[in-house]
């Protein structure tokens, strides 16, 4: 009876969610089950200039133009919800965003939605699709400028099997020879990370042990590794760090660099520094630095920003930024400006 009458009373939660999608929920069914609603909605305006050709936000190598150009374009796509299933020791998440196809921009701008995150966790176990084990989440900057200056922090999900035993944690992970042979993929990624956390922050500390597959079917075994975190300074402001070096390659910069270059496993080396200052409670600004080199290819990429936002109410933020993204390779550059409102769901 207890039973039922839960679960007509979760029905009836979840028939007020359609009058008002635009606030945080979360269901406690039983003493051992919860239902929580999350995402955001957010809006840019974002303005670029340059020889760099536009995209919605600067990822991988970029494409450089023979001549300069300009273009502004409003998009919602990086708006995201997410659902968490709570039962005992069992959870499970999900996560999608608007990222995953090229919408209709003569009509409907119809983008499609994509997985960002699905995985289940039970005790010290995880098994799905999320963030890489070699990344620190903490250690992103806050920025309009979706994904927050990929070129000098580790930024990946995929599948993978994780074990968690207070700040140490161990995962195989799905294996991808970007630029070699991927049909011969057949030995997981293994990843292993320390994190040190207290009052003051976090630091962590990854390895990362890969067999990649060239087009012309040799084996190369790689290594590589790095350290990131977030460090409490003056108040409420922040220090976000990250250094990686190794054979990385689609591990950072969001495949700025491959994993193989012809028959040769590609190292990289790549930072990323920003510093966040609050002016007030609820107004901050963030400067940022990022770069990758890769030794194989000759690509260097560079990014700064400088961004300044505000809460309108605790749910509501606005945002300005300005940068500039650079091939420092190719010599060619584009400066953006990007206007951000978010509303937390």
């Amino acid at each position: 009876m207890n039973s039922k009458l839960n679960y007509i009373a979760l029905a009836i939660a979840l028939s007020c969610i359609s009058s008002s999608s635009f606030a945080a929920y979360e269901f406690e069914i039983n003493d051992d089950n919860k239902i929580t609603f999350g995402g955001y909605i957010k809006v840019d305006a974002r303005y670029v200039d340059g020889d760099v050709a536009f995209q919605d936000n600067w990822k991988g190598g970029g494409v450089g133009l023979d001549e300069s150009a300009s273009q502004f374009k409003i998009f919602a796509n990086e708006t995201r919800i997410n659902t968490k299933y709570q039962h005992g020791d069992v959870t499970g998440f999900i996560e999608m965003d608007f990222f995953g196809g090229s919408g209709n921009e003569i009509v409907s701008n119809s983008y499609n939605p994509r997985v960002r995150h699905a995985y289940i966790s039970y005790k010290n176990i995880l098994a799905g699709q999320t963030w890489t084990t070699f990344m620190n989440p903490s250690a992103i900057a806050e920025t309009a400028d979706f994904g927050s200056t990929l070129m000098g922090i580790s930024f990946a999900r995929q599948g993978q099997i994780r074990y968690t035993n207070g700040g140490f944690q161990f995962s195989l992970e799905n294996p991808e020879s970007f630029g070699g042979d991927t049909a011969n993929d057949n030995v997981p990624d293994v990843i292993a990370k320390y994190t040190l956390k207290g009052d003051w922050g976090n630091v962590s500390f990854s390895a990362l042990g890969r067999q990649l597959n060239t087009l012309e079917g040799n084996t190369e075994t790689t290594i590589g590794g790095g350290f990131a975190g977030k460090v409490n300074t003056f108040g409420k402001d922040d220090l976000r760090f990250q250094f990686h070096t190794g054979e990385l390659g689609r591990y950072v910069g969001t495949a700025a660099v491959k994993d193989l270059v012809g028959e040769e496993a590609e190292e990289s080396t790549a930072y990323n520094v920003a510093y966040r200052h609050f002016w007030t409670d609820t107004m901050r600004s963030t400067f940022i630095y990022g770069y990758i080199k890769g030794d194989e290819s000759g690509t260097e990429i560079s990014q700064w920003a400088v961004n300044l936002f505000e809460n309108l109410t605790p749910e509501l933020s606005v945002g300005f930024e300005l940068g500039n993204y650079e091939l420092e390779h190719e010599d060619k550059n584009s400066f953006y400006g990007q206007f951000s409102m978010a509303y937390a769901i």
